[in-house]
């Protein structure tokens, strides 16, 4: 009974978010969502899956949160990056190994279409489009983080640009540069 009363209680915090206070390119079709401020007492039940959606090198050069059960990343670096002039970056390209690397976790996890997964991206924009393919792919209690591991850019002050604002880091969550054999991303074991 306990398990049941946490994740009612998580679901109901974890949807204080309005989906008209999301900015448009966070939103997703489930319309799930949650803050770093909100997660951790969603996060409290162990059937709450985290999973890190981030980029090899970002989990890799910025850490990953301790409670992560995964990391499965969305878009990967390409063999001949092209840089981006406009983004000051170079350019990522969608992980075609996505889908069934997810669902072969899912498989050996015990994830089914009604478990509760939190997606986390940078900053909230890929996880929304990764909550979205699982959505299609029949997953119905997907949850993307909406301001991410780093959170969004301030937009004046000192800080102006940079990554201050929110997140899980600037939240305060506990995290690690130490990546698990469970977390790694099964491609790279």
């Amino acid at each position: 009974m306990k398990p049941i009363i946490a994740l009612i209680a998580a679901s109901f915090m974890a949807t204080a978010v309005l989906s008209d206070e999301i900015p448009e390119n966070k939103r997703t079709q489930a319309g799930l969502y949650v803050t770093s401020a909100e997660v951790g007492g969603m996060l409290e039940n162990p059937d709450v899956r985290l999973i890190d959606i981030r980029s090899r090198a970002e989990v890799s050069f910025l850490g990953l949160p301790v409670r992560a059960n995964k990391h499965i990343p969305y878009m990967v670096m390409p063999m001949m990056p092209e840089y981006d002039a406009a983004k000051g970056t170079y350019k990522l390209e969608l992980n075609p190994d996505f889908p069934s690397d997810f669902e072969s976790y899912a498989q050996a996890a015990g994830i089914t279409p009604d478990t509760p997964i939190v997606l986390m991206c940078r900053s909230g924009s890929r996880s929304a489009r990764a909550a979205d393919l699982l959505y299609k792919m029949g997953y119905r209690n997907v949850y993307s983080l909406i301001d991410g591991y780093e959170g969004d850019k301030a937009k004046e002050g000192p800080h102006k640009g940079e990554r201050v604002k929110n997140g899980w880091r600037n939240a305060g969550l506990a995290w690690s540069y130490k990546i698990s054999d469970a977390q790694a991303y099964d491609g790279d074991l």
